[in-house]
């Protein structure tokens, strides 16, 4: 008995003495990817190192902030603020999700997605069907094209606030240019910007003759990238001018339109301009949308009052967040890699 005893100890030490040697002599565990990554492209992680933390405090910063002030009841009453030499401390307190109960329970919030949601379907889609019949038609050889082009181009050219600006002068109801031409010709003026139904096919007009010629460029781009021999084997097999479109135009602009559509969709969400200089939301609020009823709780009210307007911009972020991923979730089951 005590032999076999003897005999399992330095069994089960032999044991122990050759899992020590494995494991000093063996493979090491592989490198993790991010390991990978940094030894083999360091070059590219050192150049690209400034800009990112640049970024991550720009942006970092006041979306942490930003969020922070959103769970709070901040107002222009209890921030920390100066009165002449005199520093007063913030007095505001942490109230968990309220803000966000309230917005999303009131109706003032769920009325202006609404109508931002409007805004946004119809300035997009509109955008997108126009400049995707203007980019065919200049994809095509036809007199003075070039000209066409830089026509159509210009209002890309020129300052946002400019052209907005030009657009309130034209859509004034007494001495406006639009409303001197009607009158030309027998019709009352029209009351564009003062009316609510008005002011809002107003602002998607300003919106759309904005947003026309970056979707032109972009499509007529993709156009010039589709080689001529799929429309000559499709003309060839008896295809109509609408089967080529349908079935060699469209596809072939997958990619560009794509993510032209997702840019267009994030700029019209938070197109600040054009709904602030042209008619601040008006009338009353039938023209406001999200970012610019943000903008009202900070810097318009009485008093301003950060925390909800930290509530509405993190609001939109996650909106924007949750279509952005639906949207590649979509595309994705369509079989485009994006």
């Amino acid at each position: 008995m005590a032999v076999h005893t003897s005999q399992s100890v330095a069994k089960a030490a032999g044991d122990d003495v050759a899992r020590g040697r494995s494991r000093g002599t063996g493979k090491s565990a592989p490198p993790s990817r991010l390991r990978r990554a940094l030894s083999v492209h360091w070059y590219a992680w050192t150049m690209v190192a400034p800009v990112v933390l640049v970024i991550g405090v720009i942006i970092g910063y006041p979306l942490v902030r930003g969020i922070w002030l959103s769970l709070t009841d901040a107002d222009e009453r209890n921030v920390a603020r100066s009165i002449g030499v005199n520093k007063m401390p913030a007095t505001y307190e942490f109230v968990g999700l309220d803000n966000y109960a309230d917005a999303l329970t009131g109706n003032q919030f769920l009325g202006t997605l609404g109508w931002t949601l409007v805004w946004t379907v119809s300035c997009v889609t509109i955008t997108f069907c126009l400049g995707m019949a203007l980019a065919n038609i200049l994809n095509r050889r036809i007199a003075g094209r070039s000209a066409y082009r830089m026509a159509l181009i210009l209002p890309w050219a020129i300052p946002g606030f400019v052209s907005v600006f030009a657009w309130r002068f034209l859509y004034n109801e007494n001495n406006g240019l639009l409303n001197k031409i009607l009158g030309g010709a027998g019709i009352d003026g029209i009351p564009w910007l003062n009316d609510p139904a008005w002011a809002k096919f107003s602002v998607i007009a300003v919106n759309v003759w904005l947003g026309v010629p970056f979707m032109m460029v972009a499509l007529l781009g993709g156009l010039q990238s589709i080689p001529s021999e799929q429309y000559e084997a499709a003309e060839m097999d008896g295809a109509t001018a609408w089967q080529r479109f349908r079935h060699v135009t469209l596809p072939g602009l997958r990619p560009v339109s794509t993510t032209v559509v997702l840019l267009s969709t994030i700029w019209t969400f938070n197109m600040f301009p054009v709904i602030f200089l042209l008619t601040r939301g008006g009338p009353g609020e039938a023209t406001q949308i999200l970012v610019t009823q943000a903008y009202k709780f900070s810097f318009e009210i009485s008093p301003r009052d950060f925390a909800q307007s930290s509530t509405w911009g993190v609001l939109i972020l996650v909106l924007l967040m949750l279509f952005a991923m639906v949207y590649r979730r979509v595309l994705r089951t369509q079989g485009d890699n994006w």
